[in-house]
């Protein structure tokens, strides 16, 4: 019924006395090749800790439903993983280095409580799977949480354009001084494409709403599993029907969060960089609070925007990901490999720094001041020279007379801007282009 080759509990491993495997056969593993393939595992399988314990309980109570469990063990094995589940909240859940991971360390800890039954919750079941169900679970949550950081982080920048949509600021191409733009645009813009990020992210998550549980180790189980039973025990919108793709979800998983996460990053890399761009007193555009900057130990007089140098860092990091995990597993044949215990140091990291980077974007930008004396500056006179090319094209020339006219003007010094055109609809955003783009964020 069970992979361990322990029959009763006393033969379990105390602690600090030799290492307790699922697959352990009773002959001993070379401590370096030990140390080698476990690697970090313990310390990433800590975050997956609460996942493994709710497909347990899932697990458990389907081997029930099909007469694997009797009444009285299911009943102690929830009582128990309720238990480990607090545990695990209030982080005094540790698993300790005889522990292989933390599938090992939950039945141990089941066996110890309640003995015998806690060596049955592994029937029908391969640690492939185990793995599987728990990161798909992790990865579900981690996403929701993205997406609902992410739509906050939009609907305050869109509150903001909506302030600030009459307050211009110089448009660059070639970081050339070019048309006139705003804050509405430019808050409203970014707001717009977090949407199209929440577009990949949507798209992760219906890949991970699948559940592996019941593959077994890529080939299913002769036990009479109820796979629906546990799909929707746990809350999943479907299952993986084929044992063998359930297996192979392992990586594709990790990688369709990691592009989502990726064109994330790519946003707030570009936001992070035009606010420090906008705050150097080269551009004065918009500053932050002085409490939200660092110095130097040197200069007294820096303000330095660190806070969005190391979003642009992290963040440029993070685009990094999906290459790495591809690199790790486009030439595996299908079935499991050692190879895949790696995706989660690539995977788990991230996910907590683009969540990190969010938050942070978030709090700042909600205390970002504009400059609203912009244009005052007499170096973005030329902003209006299309506005000013345009009335002419409405009073009559064609528009290459007019082009060229303006052209000439411009080189030989006899340009006067027109000021009224701030008032044009060069440069701004109406309320209903807002209206359109909340409703666009609602609906992602």
């Amino acid at each position: 019924m069970s992979n361990n080759k322990n029959n009763d509990q006393s033969s379990v491993p105390p602690s600090g006395v030799k290492g307790h495997k699922l697959w352990d056969k009773g002959l001993p593993t070379d401590q370096k090749i030990d140390l080698f393939t476990v690697g970090n595992d313990r310390q990433l399988d800590l975050v997956i800790a609460k996942y493994d314990v709710q497909a347990t309980l899932a697990h458990a109570k389907m081997l029930y439903k099909i007469e694997l469990l009797s009444e009285k063990e299911i009943i102690a094995i929830e009582k128990e993983l309720n238990q480990i589940a607090k545990d695990i909240e209030s982080g005094t859940f540790t698993i300790e280095d005889q522990f292989e991971d933390v599938h090992s360390k939950i039945e141990y800890e089941l066996t110890q409580r309640i003995g015998e039954a806690g060596k049955k919750i592994h029937t029908a079941r391969s640690r492939n799977d185990q793995v599987l169900v728990a990161m798909h679970l992790y990865l579900k949550e981690e996403l929701a949480q993205i997406k609902s950081s992410i739509k906050e982080l939009s609907d305050n920048l869109l509150d903001a354009a909506e302030k600030y949509k009459e307050i211009l600021l110089p448009g660059y191409t070639h970081l050339q001084i070019a048309m006139p733009s705003s804050f509405g645009l430019w808050f409203s813009a970014y707001a717009e494409s977090f949407v199209d990020d929440l577009y990949f992210v949507n798209a992760a998550y219906k890949v991970v709403d699948q559940n592996p549980l019941g593959s077994a180790a890529g080939y299913g189980s002769s036990f009479a599993i109820d796979r629906e039973f546990t799909t929707k025990e746990l809350r999943f919108e479907t299952l993986k029907y084929n044992v063998v793709a359930a297996q192979m979800s392992r990586g594709k998983s990790e990688k369709s969060t990691a592009f989502a996460i990726s064109s994330l990053a790519g946003t707030l890399s570009k936001l992070a960089m035009d606010v420090c761009l906008y705050m150097s007193q080269n551009f004065n555009f918009m500053s932050i609070p002085s409490e939200f900057t660092t110095g130097s130990s040197i200069m007294p007089h820096k303000k330095n925007p660190d806070v969005f140098e190391l979003i642009r860092g992290k963040c440029n990091k993070i685009q990094a990901l999906p290459y790495e995990l591809t690199l790790l597993t486009n030439n595996l044949p299908s079935g499991y490999h050692r190879d895949l215990q790696l995706l989660k140091e690539g995977i788990v990291p991230a996910i907590q720094d683009v969540k990190a980077c969010i938050e942070m974007a978030t709090y700042a930008l909600k205390n970002v001041k504009v400059n609203k004396t912009i244009l005052d500056d007499t170096k973005y006179d030329y902003l209006f020279s299309v506005d000013t090319l345009n009335e002419l094209v409405q009073n009559g020339m064609s528009f290459r007379d007019a082009y060229v006219k303006i052209g000439q003007d411009i080189e030989n010094g006899n340009y006067q801007p027109k000021k009224s055109t701030k008032h044009t609809h060069l440069g701004s955003i109406n309320n209903l282009a807002l209206d359109q783009i909340r409703q666009k964020l609602k609906n992602a």
